[in-house]
């Protein structure tokens, strides 16, 4: 291959390189902060220092010798830690998750070194220099261009070079996925010598059977070096995902070769199997078959010496590495091989799949429409068949964009950690329920609000340890982030045991803000529904985190726009909590159809408890459709559409109320029409309709007409408002 094939190869693999690297740096953060809670946790540091190595090794494939460079110093650190030579304490922490920043930095510039400004390789030098001081070592600082020497304390690592043998087998996959086999090889190179190199052909297929975009290459070579293990592993660190690999130290015993000869097909020949194993060469694997058959001519009536006991003789096998080749060789039984896998999609060709999912609902209402007006008894049948796989297909399809909230909510233990640093708190964040699986485009946009109310909770709920001493509390506050799934929905929780909300305070201000009239007097739920106000604020000074009243407002907004909810509760001296009500995903919903005169309306199923019949509200109404009934003892708020969105058409005899909840507070909907469950593809409202109070969305459904999605929260402060009614009426 040549220069040029090598560039482009580089370019053409370095967005799966870059993407790979974020994970590892994300780990990384992610890790550290977990030690800083078990700093002996072994297996965390274990963990630690293999992702650092392997972003230094896959950079080190790339080229990209100031990432390598610079990990290398952080690896050395690490490796010391492992060794016991040094204790994580809170201070290397901090200088290690500045120095993940920086190797974040220059992954993220790998494409444009010119975008490294001199202020980032000023700090990189900084970081460098407290590292070594960390270490007690004053050496100097390695260069650019240089490729440091691994530090991992392994087998193998002396001063002199030695042979060691290499078994990898590369997935079907490594061409699709932008990885070049070869390259690595060449990598390998420039740790030594490959003395002997032999293709594996066992695993390629026949040529009427050969895909050219699968990779069946397999490789044994001998390669002479003074590197050790770790630094051998490192040029496989980017493709371990799509290769198996087998690294045998110097003067290995023998029980080094059983386990490769385990893994290979069943049923090839005995030379064949620990040619493959690299445990002979094929020009040993030659001489003995020429001797076997050398035998053979001379000596007709002796039984010929097997092939495994001339290796053994010749070669210097070990009998247990012929042994179990042998028994390879007589296994013929069928072995069912996993082939699950995970694959990697771009988001919006799954949003396109999603997309025309979305038509198909809409096409295949259609179709049980027009078959249950022919009222072919085997046309609807075969429909009900259709529908039911359509259903099928959604909720699999739907299931692809789930992601857990875990990996959103891990993100905040490095903005726990340092905003309570600059507050001067202490703060222990706890995570409960990260598996919880949400729409992935939900989670994106639930992010930001999450991140202000957890720097909200930090600045504004938890007190100073001097503060909670003097409470009669511990000196380090508690923040609790949690997630479940709670009826139909996802219930996101924070929660803290900080100083809680002072009512009167929060009434005062919203007084003085002119937010309430002077005299009006609101129940606790809404006099904490005041801090989502726009400009409201009851800090006394502004900082960076807070005071300027500017964030809560749009956390409402934010959070309402996914049709969810949010809810505060708190209790003075004692903390807060903040429950955030979404739905599973924004795509497709099970939703109940009603209608009203010709209009047709749609309620999330899930929000909808029972329906009741009614005749029309003989008492008096307001000007929006709001009355009361009585139900089972009961008063519910109702609301009529046919008053609220001034709906035209004659009011039938009867009519029906769909009871309804949202926040746990139930209320009632007057409607014409119940017309059943009905699958429903959320289309965004025009900006003229967005304003359109009550209503998030709307559908099209199987006849053409369109239907209107309720936003059940806001339909639920309308309904909830205060009438003028004095007495409610009874509804059977």
């Amino acid at each position: 291959m040549s220069q040029a094939d090598d560039q482009n190869f580089i370019e053409q693999a370095m967005p799966a390189f870059v993407s790979e690297a974020r994970e590892q740096i994300e780990s990384i953060e992610q890790l550290l902060l977990q030690l800083e809670a078990a700093p002996d946790d072994r297996e965390l540091l274990d963990a630690l220092f293999r992702c650092a190595h392997t972003v230094k090794g896959s950079s080190g494939i790339f080229g990209l010798d100031k990432v390598v460079a610079f990990t290398h110093h952080v690896e050395t650190l690490l490796d010391k830690m492992r060794d016991g030579e040094l204790s994580l304490t809170p201070e290397l922490s901090t200088l290690l998750l500045q120095c993940n920043d920086q190797i974040g930095h220059l992954v993220e510039t790998a494409a444009t070194p010119e975008a490294d400004s001199e202020h980032h390789v000023e700090a990189r030098a900084d970081l460098v220099t407290r590292l070594q001081a960390a270490m007690g070592d004053s050496a100097p600082m390695t260069t650019a261009g240089s490729r440091p020497a691994s530090t991992g304390g392994s087998e193998g690592a002396t001063s002199g070079k030695q042979r060691w043998h290499l078994s990898v087998r590369f997935g079907k996959e490594c061409f699709r996925n932008g990885m070049d086999p070869l390259s690595i090889l060449r990598y390998l190179g420039t740790l030594g010598t490959i003395e002997a190199i032999g293709c594996d052909v066992m695993g390629v297929p026949l040529l009427d059977d050969l895909d050219p975009e699968e990779c069946h290459l397999g490789f044994e070579l001998g390669l002479v070096t003074d590197a050790d293990r770790t630094a051998i592993e490192s040029a496989f660190s980017f493709v371990k995902d799509d290769c198996t690999f087998k690294l045998i130290p110097p003067q290995a015993p023998p029980e080094h070769y059983l386990s490769l000869i385990e893994a290979l097909p069943d049923g090839p020949r005995l030379g064949d199997i620990l040619v493959a194993v690299g445990a002979i060469t094929q020009d040993q694997l030659t001489h003995a078959l020429n001797s076997q058959k050398g035998f053979q001519s001379t000596s007709l009536d002796e039984e010929p010496p097997k092939l495994g006991d001339i290796l053994h003789k010749e070669a210097g096998i070990a009998k247990e590495v012929v042994t179990s080749a042998v028994a390879k060789q007589r296994q013929r039984d069928s072995v069912v091989t996993d082939d699950s896998r995970y694959i990697r999609v771009q988001a919006d060709r799954l949003d396109e799949v999603i997309n025309l999912l979305g038509e198909l609902v809409i096409a295949g209402a259609g179709a049980a429409l027009l078959a249950n007006q022919s009222r072919q008894a085997a046309l609807i049948e075969a429909n009900q068949q259709s529908s039911r796989l359509i259903e099928e297909i959604r909720n699999s399809t739907l299931q692809l964009r789930m992601v857990p909230i875990g990996e959103t909510f891990s993100r905040f233990r490095r903005v726990v950690r340092d905003t309570a640093a600059s507050l001067d708190k202490e703060v222990g964040l706890e995570i409960e329920g990260g598996d919880t699986e949400l729409d992935k485009s939900m989670v994106e946009k639930i992010a930001d609000p999450l991140m202000h109310l957890v720097r909200n909770g930090l600045d504004h709920g938890l007190e100073t340890p001097e503060e909670r001493q003097a409470a009669g509390k511990p000196r380090q506050g508690r923040l609790v982030l949690s997630a479940r799934h709670d009826s139909g929905s996802v219930l996101i929780r924070i929660q803290d045991d900080g100083r809680g909300i002072h009512r009167e305070k929060l009434l005062k201000r919203a007084r003085e803000r002119g937010i309430i009239g002077q005299d009006a007097v609101l129940s606790d739920a809404d006099t904490l529904k005041l801090i989502f106000e726009p400009g409201f604020s009851t800090a006394e000074k502004i900082t960076n985190l807070s005071g300027r009243g500017v964030g809560m407002d749009v956390v409402r907004r934010n959070i309402e726009a996914l049709r969810g909810t949010v809810q505060v509760d708190s209790t003075w001296g004692q903390g807060t909590r903040i429950d955030i009500r979404l739905p599973l995903t924004l795509a497709i919903i099970d939703g109940f159809l009603v209608g009203v005169g010709n209009s047709r309306f749609i309620l999330p199923l899930e929000s909808v408890n029972e329906v009741v019949e009614s005749r029309p509200a003989q008492t008096q109404m307001d000007a929006q459709g709001r009355h009361c009934v009585e139900l089972r003892g009961v008063v519910l708020p109702v609301v009529s559409l046919r008053r609220l969105y001034a709906l035209e058409g004659k009011e039938p005899e009867r009519v029906s109320i769909v009871v309804a909840s949202s926040n746990q507070v139930r209320f009632g909907i007057v409607v014409d029409q119940l017309l059943g469950q009905h699958q429903t593809v959320i289309k965004p409202l025009g900006r003229m309709f967005r304003t359109l109070r009550g209503i998030s969305g709307s559908s099209i459904l199987g006849n053409g007409d369109v239907a209107l999605i309720f936003d059940v929260n806001s339909l639920s402060e309308l309904a909830s408002m205060p009438t003028r009614h004095s007495a409610p009426e009874m509804a059977p």
